[in-house]
């Protein structure tokens, strides 16, 4: 690989970082900001403790999400994506199908992929993980699915312990 791709190649992991990051900070500041009415939305749905999962969602969402930007710790913060849109697409999308216009899992699954997927290219050149030499453990697929392993336990974890479907 030339120098230029490999510029290339660590601006696009960046960029994917941002973004990705930069949508979960967003959602779990907004969630931060409403916690009553993110904790009465997720007693709605079928959440024990709601206020509790208003906190942690808020918690886990902008420190997923500030831990991609800065690409550090960037699997296990990629994990965290995984497993909070896991959550999310069991609890509040699949029943309404694909597209996002219907409440669907579209947006989720394709935050989760993009998460996946950065797993799998590590952080790049512009990180933290690579300031500190972690950038470089295991290999790109091996990362994805422990990425995906890691979140898809977690949520069924929370999922197990926290949730039950309301009536419909």
């Amino acid at each position: 690989m030339t120098a230029r791709e490999s510029a290339g190649l660590d601006l696009a992991r960046w960029t994917l970082r941002a973004v990705v990051g930069g949508t979960m900070i967003a959602h779990g500041v907004r969630h931060g900001r409403t916690l009553e009415g993110t904790a009465g939305w997720f007693g709605s749905i079928g959440f024990r403790q709601p206020k509790l999962q208003a906190v942690a969602s808020s918690v886990v969402e902008v420190g997923a999400g500030a831990a991609l930007v800065a690409g550090a710790g960037t699997p296990l913060a990629a994990a965290a994506v995984v497993g909070t849109l896991a959550v999310a697409a069991r609890s509040v999308h699949l029943p309404n199908g694909f597209f996002v216009v219907n409440e669907g899992y579209e947006f989720v699954l394709n935050l989760s992929a993009a998460a996946v997927a950065l797993a799998a290219l590590g952080p790049g050149r512009f990180s933290v993980d690579r300031a500190v030499g972690v950038d470089g453990w295991g290999n790109g697929p091996g990362r994805a699915v422990l990425v995906t392993g890691l979140g898809l336990t977690a949520a069924a974890v929370q999922l197990a312990a926290f949730w039950r479907s309301p009536a419909r």
